[in-house]
């Protein structure tokens, strides 16, 4: 079922392309509706929670996160999102280079939102440590589906021991459009996580919209899943 995208593959340079050319139909103007209803399950009681968002682009779910109390920390390619982020949020921040890889940090000057401007595989757990919480919205579906098992992987290494996972997949038939976002079936989040983490699916909305038929598709669906380490 993977095959028809299987060897599919996305420079980064053609994310920052689509950044440049406004090309950002994947960017939602309010916070998404399955981040709200989700939100009591994911934060489970504590506050103060640091959220790790991959692929953030200049996701408003970020501000709304740190203006109810928690944190930020973000990873984009692009340096036009992350910008128009803290500028059409009112946002003031500061931008400085990283010392160990290639990029820059951009912080909120109340230093609750860290948005890092590099490469996601560049990114590791001696940058920022652990995260509390985890919003994948439309990174796991936007990366290539040859690095999956290295996105797991790093994603994995994110997460601190209560950390709860909130992670956004869409399933439709991947014979009718190649692509982004891709194809994930819920086998393959278990494939993935399943050896270490709890998977728990949340929600299942039926997704299909005028956007989903321009790409050729006659059925879409979102699936969103909590994932939870295993303890050992």
């Amino acid at each position: 079922m993977l095959e028809p995208q299987a060897n599919r593959v996305m420079a980064l340079a053609e994310w920052e392309e689509c950044w440049q050319e406004e090309r950002i139909g994947f960017h939602q103007p309010r916070v998404h509706k399955m981040l709200e209803s989700n939100m009591d399950k994911v934060v489970a009681g504590r506050t103060q929670v640091r959220f790790f968002f991959p692929l953030c682009g200049k996701a408003v779910d970020m501000k709304w996160l740190s203006d109810i109390g928690h944190s930020v920390v973000g990873v984009e390619i692009s340096k036009k999102a992350i910008k128009q982020f803290f500028e059409e949020n009112n946002v003031p921040y500061s931008e400085e280079p990283l010392p160990d890889i290639p990029g820059k940090l951009y912080k909120s000057t109340e230093g609750n939102i860290s948005l890092y401007q590099c490469d996601i595989y560049s990114f590791s757990s001696s940058t920022e440590g652990q995260f509390g919480a985890i919003w994948d919205r439309g990174s796991l579906v936007a990366i290539n589906p040859g690095d999956r098992e290295k996105y797991a992987a790093l994603i994995m290494s994110l997460m601190a021991k209560d950390c709860r996972y909130l992670l956004d997949t869409l399933i439709y038939n991947p014979e009718l459009y190649k692509g982004p976002p891709f194809f994930v079936p819920d086998e393959q989040v278990h494939h993935l996580f399943g050896n270490s983490c709890f998977i728990e699916l949340l929600q299942s909305v039926d997704a299909f919209t005028e956007k989903a038929k321009a790409w050729g598709l006659t059925a879409l669906t979102e699936n969103v899943h909590l994932i939870t380490p295993k303890s050992t």
